[in-house]
């Protein structure tokens, strides 16, 4: 079956930087856009990068310059380079994928920036 499992979140302090990797499992991982969404306490969930079966890539304006989404279909697994974190990327990071119209969800992992 479809899995999609986040881990590299932590607790930094404001300033530091994460990588977040998800590991794909149960389908075409090379075919399939990827995304990561994040959903902070009391706030709808949002995107914050995606990434094409090409490789193209687009971002959320609050990210853009300090996050960098990419993937390495040889391990079926997706990364969010996180730099330069502020206190408001405080949030459960999950990572998405669509496949015939249906959404996969991973499980989250957890981030938090201390100021």
């Amino acid at each position: 079956q479809v899995q999609l499992v986040e881990s590299g979140g932590d607790l930094v302090q404001a300033g530091g930087s994460l990588r977040l990797s998800c590991a794909a499992s149960g389908f075409a991982f090379t075919f399939n856009a990827i995304g990561w969404y994040r959903q902070a306490p009391g706030k709808q969930r949002e995107l914050v990068a995606r990434i094409g079966s090409l490789g193209n890539t687009n971002y959320a304006d609050s990210v853009k310059g300090r996050f960098t989404i990419s993937r390495d279909d040889t391990k079926n697994t997706a990364y969010l380079q996180m730099n330069s974190l502020k206190p408001e990327d405080t949030a459960v990071y999950y990572c998405y994928t669509n496949l015939n119209n249906y959404d996969y969800w991973g499980r989250g992992t957890q981030v938090t920036v201390s100021s």
